[in-house]
């Protein structure tokens, strides 16, 4: 496998399967999941892990922008997708021409996707979102049925879901997240009062999901617990869960250095005694923080090494001083497992005073993404996985030689010991395709009249 630069990510695709399964397992059989692949997929690749959880049981994604939406669509993936966050009335032609659903909860925003459902002769789907406690986005529960009434009077408009959020579902205590559902059961009632029982309804995230079944309702809405992530310390996910990213780099020199040498930007360390020093190949433009709280460790040959000095731009440096013949080449693991030692986002994010969503989102999208089958089995084939993904106009490739550091490659051996390949585009990396890209649309354009 060859990659355009000395840092990348490996994505486990076959992890991600197994956490679907899992989840799928926890819920009951009437009830479905919505896979969040919001913010690049939590930054593993939002196009690969959405084939990979539809796969394996997930029945609609979850998205935040059209964007997103539309970086699923050009990727020839037909599933329900549902936009979780704002939808200025300007995009309303280009989501109802790419059979999107839309978070509604303003009824000015419902006009723009009525006059575009009329333009182009198709529905508008929506879901409704109830405000039960977070205090983001929502209607307040006592106004749900009025919003529902304006759907329900204008064209075209139909209200597919009606959901909510949970602010407190990763916390030990239950008690507000019983009080939300409660509210959402008292929008729930009065939304039935006028006739308005939409197909799912929904308000289960990954604590949810994992700690109370009542939750559950229709459909739970998976995005943590499907990466292997811990919702909280409090709420950490089942045993048989396993986490799908790892992040990994080259070291790129190893010098030997007297004691009271400074060290970094700033010379804000110095060595104390003669130290063996490890130069990285990643930094903060990668996502390894820089702050005062910042990376504490890697693994380099299965042992950890202290991260010392300032993180620079596009480097670190490791004091190998305790390990046993580190040089340049060897890979030193920033964030997963080496050996019988392993690196974890929650510890990371404890290190850095965040969580282990952010720790994720944060990794840069410069940084390659490799992507395997499954990294627990012996053989590491393609199979499922590279049928799953043939729709792409460039699945399959050959050999990969020459890629740009935005492209997912997956190479393995088959039985005749030919390398095989997928690669996808990073979602910030919009690239020609068979298919013309999905257009977005004037209302007013006579082009939002032509058949899609």
């Amino acid at each position: 496998m060859l990659l355009a630069r000395p840092a990348w990510i490996t994505v486990d695709l076959g992890a991600i399967a197994n956490n679907v399964r899992r989840l799928r397992g926890i819920v009951a059989d009437d009830v479905e999941i919505l896979a969040v692949v919001k913010a690049h997929g939590y930054g593993h690749g939002a196009v690969p892990v959405a084939k990979t959880a539809l796969a394996a049981g997930a029945r609609l994604l979850g998205v935040t922008c059209l964007d997103e939406a539309l970086e699923l669509r050009e990727a020839g993936i037909t599933a329900d997708i549902l936009m979780l966050g704002y939808s200025p009335g300007w995009q309303a032609p280009s989501i109802v021409a790419n059979d999107i659903i839309v978070t509604a909860y303003d009824p000015e925003l419902l006009q723009p996707l009525a006059r575009a459902a009329s333009l182009l002769d198709r529905p508008a789907r929506v879901h409704l979102k109830v405000d039960t406690g977070m205090s983001r986005f929502g209607v307040a529960p006592a106004a749900i049925a009025d919003l529902a009434g304006r759907a329900l009077s204008l064209p075209r408009v139909r209200i597919e879901g009606v959901f909510t959020h949970l602010a407190t579902a990763d916390s030990a205590d239950p008690a507000f997240m019983r009080e939300q559902l409660g509210r959402f059961r008292e929008a729930l009632s009065a939304l039935a009062r006028v006739g308005c029982r939409p197909r799912w309804r929904h308000a289960a995230n990954s604590a949810a999901a994992i700690r109370l079944p009542e939750s559950h309702f229709d459909l739970i809405r998976p995005g943590a617990a499907m990466y292997g992530l811990n919702p909280s310390s409090e709420t950490p996910c089942p045993p048989g869960f396993r986490p799908a990213l790892s992040f990994q780099c080259l070291v790129a020199q190893v010098k030997s250095l007297p004691a009271g040498v400074p060290v970094g930007y700033g010379s804000t360390w110095q060595t104390q005694r003669p130290t063996c020093l490890a130069v990285l190949q990643a930094g903060y433009a990668d996502g390894v923080r820089r702050s005062p709280n910042g990376w504490k460790e890697v693994l380099i040959g299965g042992r950890r090494a202290p991260l010392v000095g300032a993180i620079c731009m596009d480097l670190c440096m490791a004091d190998v001083t305790d390990l046993p013949r580190v040089q340049a080449g060897d890979t030193a693991v920033l964030l997963g497992r080496q050996g019988t030692e392993e690196i974890t986002v929650q510890e990371i994010a404890a290190s850095t005073g965040t969580i282990g969503y952010e720790v994720l989102c944060n990794l840069a999208s410069r940084v390659p993404r490799v992507f395997v089958p499954d990294s627990g089995t012996s053989d590491r084939r393609l199979e499922p996985i590279a049928a799953l993904l043939d729709d792409s106009p460039h699945a399959r490739d050959e050999h990969v030689r020459g890629l740009s550091n935005r492209h997912w490659i997956a190479e393995t051996e088959e039985e005749d010991d030919e390398p095989t390949s997928v690669m996808f585009p990073l979602a910030t990396s919009r690239i020609a395709t068979s298919q013309p890209r999905r257009r977005s649309l004037d209302a007013a354009s006579p082009a939002a009249q032509e058949p899609y």
